[in-house]
């Protein structure tokens, strides 16, 4: 009698069921959304910004997916996190004198914030009048904070081995990065179609990324398996899953908003 080869572990078998889950609601997503490669980043942007038209920049008579506030932010972080990536696998936090000037922009973040939803109340008291490019200003500005903690993070929970070194600790690190802010936010300013058109869609593409980075490293560390990877191939299954996750949060936020609202344009004012 032949000797049955050992039967894959459990943990095994059940990792491939990520394709099936993942490819059913993504397709069920893509399905019930609106149409076209716009209709998809409006759905993107509709469960995490308010949309309000008078907030949002437009391209060809066309709103973009994310208000301005947000498309900063977005831009923002992915410029951030490609700066980064783009000096190795720094995994160091950013040093003290960093962190002030990150605190600065999300203090500015903050302000215009509360000032731009002061103006809600035509009796409140406000500091000056909201700009659309200001919110894209101090958007990015946030984003490029977040970029600083989250990318450090992601590296010191996914990888064996990172070197213990900032990408944003000196001065001509932090002038390099917020010299292509300033080229990112003149950018999305010129109102020209063939450069806006891609950023719009690239704004929403990073709220795909970012939440995918958070819950990857969630997962990760639920199962125990942080600093365990050694190369980005390994990371699949993380990044498959935080994806699934992001794509569920996304899914499920639009689906509450829709039920209430009924429709996908941004909040009325």
């Amino acid at each position: 009698m032949g000797i049955s080869p050992p039967a894959e572990p459990i943990h095994f078998q059940l990792k491939w069921l990520i394709f099936p889950i993942t490819g059913t609601l993504l397709i069920g997503w893509l399905w019930l959304t609106p149409s076209g490669l716009l209709g998809k980043a409006d759905a993107i942007a509709y469960a995490v910004c308010h949309r309000i038209s008078s907030h949002s920049f437009q391209v060809d008579g066309q709103q973009f997916p994310l208000c301005a506030r947000c498309t900063g932010m977005y831009l923002g972080a992915l410029l951030g996190l490609a700066y980064q990536v783009a000096q190795g696998r720094l995994g160091k936090m950013p040093p003290l004198k960093t962190y002030f000037v990150l605190g600065l922009l999300v203090l500015a973040f903050g302000i215009d914030g509360v000032n731009s939803y002061l103006h809600f109340f035509p009796k409140a008291p406000s500091l000056y009048q909201p700009q659309n490019w200001l919110r894209l200003v101090t958007g990015a500005g946030m984003g490029l904070a977040m970029a600083a903690v989250l990318l450090p993070a992601f590296h010191q929970t996914m990888w064996k081995t990172w070197t213990s070194r900032s990408a944003v600790a000196s001065a001509k690190q932090l002038v390099g990065v917020f010299a292509l802010a300033g080229l990112l936010v003149v950018s999305v300013l010129s109102g020209v179609p063939f450069i806006v058109f891609p950023l719009a869609l690239l704004g929403t593409a990073g709220v795909l990324v970012l939440l995918t980075m958070v819950y990857s490293m969630v997962l990760v560390m639920l199962f125990k398996k942080d600093n365990t990877f050694e190369k980005f191939s390994q990371l699949w299954l993380p990044l498959m899953g935080g994806f699934t996750l992001a794509l569920l949060q996304i899914a499920i936020t639009d689906l509450a908003r829709f039920s209430l609202t009924g429709t996908w344009s941004g909040f009325s004012l």
